[in-house]
């Protein structure tokens, strides 16, 4: 978020911003929170993401919360785009997931236009939150010459004001001109909210020995829980899939990538997972189905996008200084690790602890203990770093103190469970919880 200066307005809590009732001049496409340094596990350098066939992207600063600030992104994308989506569970979703989800029925996997903003989440805005988002589809399916059916949205910003759709239908027109194969990048700042740094990711893959080029961006840094996908993210892709194939490989990619990270345990209003196939690069063979052995790598590797772009979401997490990583093994099922996992990823005490360089295992005790999952006092094992901890219903009889403080000391942190019970096992991500979130959180309200 760009720097602005004091206002005199009471704040306001956004979905998972740092915003004021009035901004002064802010700066254009932020390059980091208004009131945070670039978080200390950003990536040294960003990925360069190379133009895809069939893309085209734009984006402006439309005013739609702040002035100067490019806050839409506009994707043009080749007739005969074939799209898949996951979005969030919660039973407050915003009206542009509202409208994602039916559209995907409706246009039966065609996309032609994806307008995305930021400033305004356009979430528990009533019937208003939906005429604007008819209002802004209207307008693209015209410059864009396509179906409303095929444009699809997202927004991310503040819950509970109602959108300034004239703002976005406005420069609709110009950003269908404007419209470029490289601009990723500037896709990627647009749709930044507190976000310290953007999130870009891009992999090529094999398809019956062609190649196929997967580029990808993300925006999230709080309300981080997803419950599908998360936040905001977007990925294209100029490989021929249908609507079904995508949406098979979107879903089953999910699991170990967005719906296995956590910042604050919270689930956002808005969180939209987005994937597109143009169909405009190398020709290769059609593929029916998801398990067809020719699309095995391309499986891979947009595995390996996904779960590139959700770690740079928690390493972007509000206030966080590390990453931490947990795997849980020996449970009695996949489903079952994963819950353990995930309760000692949002536990509180041990996220702080972790942040303050406090080897305090006893927390992941009972943090396994408060899962609902079977365990066994006498089976659990835990270790930091490698370095076992606890075991056989006791502190390790080789703990050692010094050793376990150095493996929750720098920026990265693993924490290993085994429950010593079944076959089951997951990875979840996480960060700490530092009085940097405090700072984030406790400067405004909703």
């Amino acid at each position: 978020m760009p720097k602005t200066k004091k206002a005199a307005k009471k704040p306001v809590k956004t979905e998972g911003k740092v915003t004021r009732k009035t901004a002064a001049k802010p700066v254009s496409a932020p390059a980091k929170s208004a009131a945070h340094a670039v978080s200390p596990l950003a990536p040294k350098s960003f990925a360069k993401l190379p133009p895809l066939a069939g893309v085209r992207l734009a984006t402006v600063a439309a005013g739609v919360r702040y002035q100067q600030r490019t806050d839409v992104l506009l994707a043009l994308m080749a007739p005969g785009t074939q799209a898949a989506g996951v979005f969030t569970r919660s039973k407050t979703a915003s009206a542009p997931v509202l409208w994602c989800r039916q559209k995907l029925a409706d246009a039966d996997g065609q996309a032609r236009v994806l307008v995305v903003n930021s400033g305004n989440a356009n979430a528990f805005t009533g019937k208003a939150g939906m005429d604007g988002v008819r209002e802004i589809a209207a307008e693209a399916a015209t410059v864009a010459s396509c179906s409303v059916e095929e444009v699809f949205m997202a927004s991310t910003g503040v819950i509970g004001e109602p959108l300034p759709s004239h703002k976005i239908t406005a420069v609709l027109a110009d950003l269908v001109a404007q419209g470029a194969a490289g601009n990723w990048r500037a896709a990627a700042d647009a749709i930044m909210t507190t976000d310290t740094y953007p999130k870009l990711a891009t992999a090529t893959a094999m398809i019956d020995g062609h190649k196929v080029t997967i580029n990808g961006i993300a925006k999230g840094s709080g309300m981080i829980a997803p419950d599908m996908a998360t936040m905001l993210s977007f990925v294209f892709t100029d490989a021929s899939l249908s609507a079904k194939v995508l949406q098979d490989c979107l879903s089953a990619g999910v699991g170990p990538s967005f719906n296995a990270i956590t910042v604050d345990s919270d689930t956002s209003t808005s969180d939209t997972l987005m994937l597109f196939a143009t169909g405009k690069g190398a020709r290769h063979p059609a593929i029916a189905k998801a398990n067809d052995k020719r699309l095995t790598d391309f499986r891979r590797k947009l595995d390996g996008l996904l779960l590139d772009l959700a770690l740079q979401v928690v390493r972007d997490g509000e206030g966080a200084q590390k990453l931490i990583r947990i795997d849980v093994t020996g449970a009695e099922n996949d489903a079952a690790a994963k819950r353990v996992g995930l309760s000692i990823a949002n536990s509180p005490l041990v996220k702080t602890a972790i942040a303050g360089n406090d080897a305090n295992w006893g927390r992941v005790v009972m943090a396994v203990g408060k899962a609902g999952e079977a365990a066994d006092r006498d089976r659990l094992k835990i270790s930091f770093g490698g370095h076992v901890v606890a075991e056989k219903g006791l502190r390790a009889a080789k703990y050692d103190e010094a050793t376990a403080t150095r493996a929750v000391s720098g920026r990265e942190v693993e924490i290993a469970v085994d429950l010593g019970l079944g076959k089951g096992a997951s990875r979840v991500w996480t960060c700490d919880l530092t009085h940097g979130y405090i700072d984030i959180n406790g400067s405004y309200r909703s």
